[in-house]
């Protein structure tokens, strides 16, 4: 079961989706003027809706954001009050078994979702329900004129409530379970090394372009030298760290990636691109590019602290 779980983890968020400003985001109905107000002054866009799911908004902006909607009872002995606030009270429970569902089968080891395991694995089961119990309702809105009501429910994806934080401190609790984050197939992986090289200046983090490959945001991403030498994996950022931001920023370009890491301080990243994939989660860089990425890392030390962007498709 651990080895199941540990794929699970590293392929986590497997099912795809866009970002806000592509065509394929979530979108809500225009009645529900208040919610679509509040999602734009947040900069916030759905993760998904009872019937979709949008992973890479997920990871790019740090929030889970499910909706739900429910139609007002039908019964005529109810007043106008009455069937508002039964339908909105409907529209959270709905909301809420979409987050349920969702993190359910949130990670996912080649066809097997983490729901497959969760009456074995006590780790996946109370990360997920203490999960949903901590699901917060920042909006609820009803429509007079199609007689329905959506709310919008909010996890977040790091910090102390986080679902991916709550992942990753039950993770570290198990010795075993951590020392398979870095392993492929269930064998250690061997370590990069190489002789530091002296590079014309120096850089205190790292932007993976992965525009070409096929490889989506995970709870745990790792790279990997294309003699699948694990270069960056977990085990290397601490634990506070890991669950107060988790392995890394995720942009869709090299811009923003640069931006998300100078919010944090980060003034001259190194940027590479990737050349294959060990696994939709693991990235693959150029025996070159890794000897650089290593001999930055020698002076700068900026996995440790997981200073590193992703650039997704």
């Amino acid at each position: 079961m651990k080895r199941l779980l540990v794929g699970a983890l590293l392929v986590a968020g497997m099912v795809g989706g866009a970002y806000a400003e592509d065509d394929m985001s979530i979108q809500l109905d225009d009645t529900f003027v208040k919610a679509k107000t509040w999602l734009s002054q947040q900069n916030l866009t759905l993760t998904g809706s009872p019937s979709g799911r949008d992973d890479n908004a997920a990871f790019s902006q740090e929030s889970i954001l499910f909706y739900g909607e429910a139609a007002a009872n039908a019964n005529p002995n109810l007043s106008q009050a009455q069937r508002e606030m039964g339908a909105k009270r409907a529209a959270v429970v709905t909301a809420q078994r979409a987050v349920a569902e969702y993190l359910n089968g949130f990670a996912l080891v080649g066809d097997t979702l983490v729901k497959d395991g969760v009456l074995e694995s006590d780790l996946i089961r109370s990360a997920v329900t203490g999960t949903v119990k901590g699901v917060q309702i920042v909006v609820q809105e009803y429509s007079k004129e199609t007689d329905t009501a959506v709310a919008i429910v909010k996890v977040g994806m790091h910090g102390p409530k986080g679902f991916a934080s709550s992942m990753y401190e039950k993770m570290f609790k198990d010795p075993e379970l951590k020392s398979s984050l870095t392993e492929v197939d269930g064998k250690p992986a061997p370590k990069f090394k190489a002789k530091v090289e002296r590079l014309p200046e120096s850089y205190d983090g790292l932007i993976v372009d992965a525009t070409e490959q096929n490889f989506r945001p995970a709870l745990i991403n790792r790279i990997f030298s294309a003699k699948n030498e694990l270069l960056y994996d977990p085990s290397k950022v601490s634990q506070k760290v890991l669950v107060e931001q988790g392995c890394g920023e995720y942009t869709n370009s090299v811009e923003k990636a640069k931006a998300a890491l100078e919010a944090r301080g980060i003034k001259n990243p190194l940027v590479v691109k990737a050349s294959g994939t060990v696994s939709a989660a693991d990235l693959q860089v150029t025996d070159e590019d890794a000897v650089t990425i290593f001999s930055a890392n020698q002076k700068g030390n900026f996995l440790a602290g997981a200073k590193v962007a992703f650039v997704l498709k």
